[in-house]
């Protein structure tokens, strides 16, 4: 049961937490607007068709960036106020203890965190999507890139293919193989060809200059059609070629699980970034309660420079914890490090600082 002091915290809390985040998707939309607007001319968009169009879903995709530093200014800012009041030291003086006035802190810090979690598994991948299909309408930004040269991937438990170069412009392929294997995974069929190109829809692909393999264990066979050509389905799409940017942003947690297992089925090898993002999903909402811990600690004892003073070390404390998680991400990204320590590390290093503060905090 939440008493009088409880309240009168967590109405602060909130209070200030929204009210920042409003400023600051204000900030954000007129820095952004200032940088783009000369491509929303350039395409003669309305007024109504930016603002319902782009920044309706622009805001928040930014807020579920800037909500965990948003929280450490916003602990930062109203808990200083009160330590400049006095008021920490009289409620500390009525014999409250210093656990027991964090109690507030951190039922505000859980009720934002799961806003969070629900909104960056659910809600913001298709705002996300909105913004970024808005973008490929009208041509403002490049969204897309294409897996071009040595492409491997199983179109089905027993076939695998081997794309040497992919062209975009016309949906064909130079220098194409495709492998079928036996339940012993032994090669069975091999069929090379030098060019292939996309049909129709679904899986229909024209091969040209082909020649076909076939082994087994008493036999092999060697058919090869220059200057032929031959129609046939294979389970891919030229859509597998082409990978949105923005990708794993646009995909919500139940598709992102999906997605990375499809991947891992055919066999190609790029999901470490998709379980950072699966990672970053959790880590981002516990991130809220340590910064909060460590924003409370940092605030309540009062000192020479006031809120000032706080709201510098507070910065300070964002900027190396933003260090650190693009320190740690692009180890997870690039080397040996796995994706969970690469995402969780800065949480667990704060975390540590947070405890440490909270002990030598004015009591």
């Amino acid at each position: 049961m939440l008493n009088i002091l409880d309240r009168y915290i967590l109405r602060k809390y909130l209070s200030t937490f929204f009210f920042s985040a409003l400023l600051i998707s204000m900030v954000a939309v007129v820095i952004d607007l200032a940088e783009n607007v000369h491509k929303f001319l350039k395409v003669s968009l309305s007024f109504s068709e930016v603002l319902f169009g782009y920044y309706l879903p622009f805001i928040p995709w930014v807020n579920g960036l800037l909500w965990p530093l948003i929280a450490l200014v916003s602990v930062i800012f109203f808990t200083s106020r009160m330590a400049s009041d006095s008021e920490i030291i009289s409620i500390l003086n009525a014999g409250v203890s210093y656990n027991r006035i964090l109690r507030p802190y951190l039922i505000g810090a859980s009720l934002i965190a799961g806003l969070l979690w629900v909104g960056i598994n659910f809600l913001i991948p298709n705002s996300t999507r909105a913004k970024t299909d808005f973008e490929q309408l009208h041509k403002l930004k490049v969204r897309k890139q294409t897996h071009s040269n040595d492409t491997h991937f199983f179109i089905s438990p027993d076939s695998k293919i081997f794309v040497q170069y992919y062209k975009k412009r016309d949906t064909s392929i130079t220098t194409f193989r495709l492998e079928t294997f036996d339940e012993n995974g032994q090669l069975i069929k091999l069929i090379k060809a030098d060019r292939v190109e996309f049909k129709e829809p679904p899986h229909t692909w024209s091969l040209k200059d082909y020649s076909v393999r076939t082994l087994n264990s008493n036999n092999e066979s060697l058919l090869v059609a220059d200057g032929e050509t031959l129609d046939t389905s294979l389970n891919f799409k030229p859509e597998d070629f082409v990978l949105n940017t923005k990708q794993m942003e646009i995909m919500t947690t139940k598709d992102l699980r999906q997605y990375i297992r499809r991947e891992e089925e055919r066999g190609i090898d790029n999901t470490k970034k998709y379980y950072i993002e699966l990672q970053r999903r959790t880590a981002d909402p516990f991130t809220i309660i340590i910064l909060t811990l460590i924003g409370v600690a940092i605030a309540s004892r009062k000192v020479r420079g006031g809120t000032g003073m706080h709201l510098a070390s507070g910065v300070v404390v964002g900027s190396a914890f933003v260090l650190l998680s693009k320190f740690t991400v692009t180890f997870a990204h690039n080397l040996s490090l796995s994706p969970s320590l690469g995402v969780w590390i800065p949480n667990i290093v704060f975390l540590t600082i947070a405890i440490y503060y909270i002990i030598k905090a004015q009591k």
